[in-house]
């Protein structure tokens, strides 16, 4: 089984322009709800002021229909934005931290140590509410400033992050710069190191690659991967970001090579054609506008 992870709502709308309305952020996570996936990315309590489209994120959190078989996660960059998500319906915090220290100071302003210890007490505010932490470790697989990120780094950071009491834990490519034998090493070094604990690879689109770093990545052995309906998304923070790898494009891939996921292919090319008018734009998708490989056409003869 491959789970797959949906992000749309969060990482991508956070870098639309035009605000989308709430009701229709809530439309779209209860249709998403029951199409399959395991795990949604609702949104993120982040400052309104530095990603205004995520203003609403307790109203957005508040409105939905939550499906007791998915795990609703929201992004919090401080304490402030846990206390404000845990006075919400939440299954799981998501907290992230860059291997690039010159990132993570422009993400949130923050230094390696500052993140770390801002953790260590989210994490015992999310386990006095039942909630459970993830660790996000961005720019993973290269950084626009720094360059190549060593994978000694990224282990330091994951035995800090399960140290510290979190229950799974991302490896994300913030700006596309992952390459496949790349994440294949990677991966398998993790999983030898980390075996028991649930991994999440987060990968973007940025160079093209998207689709064949999840497919060396389960080749390591991993299992979950983050998408975005559309193939929208990207980090405001980060020179050159652009959208997460596709959700339909992803799902279909995988289920004509014969990988079982949970999620309908059908439902969501749906909610991926009416993606466009939500948004005010073409999303990069490619099944949404091709069709699926042996969707046939009537002859013309």
């Amino acid at each position: 089984m491959i789970h797959v992870q949906e992000v749309v709502t969060r990482d991508g709308f956070q870098m639309e322009p035009s605000f989308i309305p709430t009701e229709e952020k809530i439309r779209l996570i209860n249709e998403l709800s029951v199409a399959g996936f395991s795990k949604i990315e609702v949104t993120s309590f982040v400052s309104p002021r530095h990603v205004p489209q995520l203003k609403d994120a307790k109203a957005v959190l508040n409105g939905i229909e939550k499906n007791p078989n998915v795990t609703y996660v929201v992004l919090v960059p401080n304490e402030k934005g846990a206390e404000l998500a845990l006075q919400s319906p939440v299954d799981e915090l998501n907290l992230v931290m860059s291997a690039s220290a010159t990132h993570n100071r422009a993400n949130v302003n923050r230094s390696h140590s500052e993140s770390l210890d801002s953790f260590s007490r989210i994490i015992s505010m999310a386990r006095s509410a039942n909630v459970l932490a993830n660790g996000t470790v961005a720019t993973a697989f290269g950084c626009p400033f720094e360059g190549e990120i060593s994978s000694d780094g990224i282990l330091r950071i994951v035995d800090s992050y399960l140290s510290m009491g979190m229950n799974s834990f991302t490896l994300a490519d913030t700006t596309g710069m992952a390459y496949p034998t790349q994440v294949e090493a990677m991966v398998r070094e993790v999983k030898r190191r980390f075996p028991e604990i649930p991994l999440t690879l987060h990968f973007h689109n940025t160079r093209g690659l998207g689709l064949s770093n999840i497919l060396y990545a389960i080749e390591a052995g991993a299992d979950r991967f983050d998408a975005a309906l559309g193939g929208i998304g990207g980090c405001p923070f980060a020179p050159g970001a652009s959208g997460n790898v596709c959700t339909e494009d992803v799902v279909h891939m995988l289920s004509n090579m014969g990988f079982t996921t949970s999620v309908d292919l059908d439902h969501i090319l749906s909610l991926a054609r009416e993606l466009p008018k939500i948004i005010g734009h073409a999303t990069p998708g490619q099944v949404a506008k091709a069709g699926k490989r042996l969707e046939l056409h009537p002859s013309p003869f």
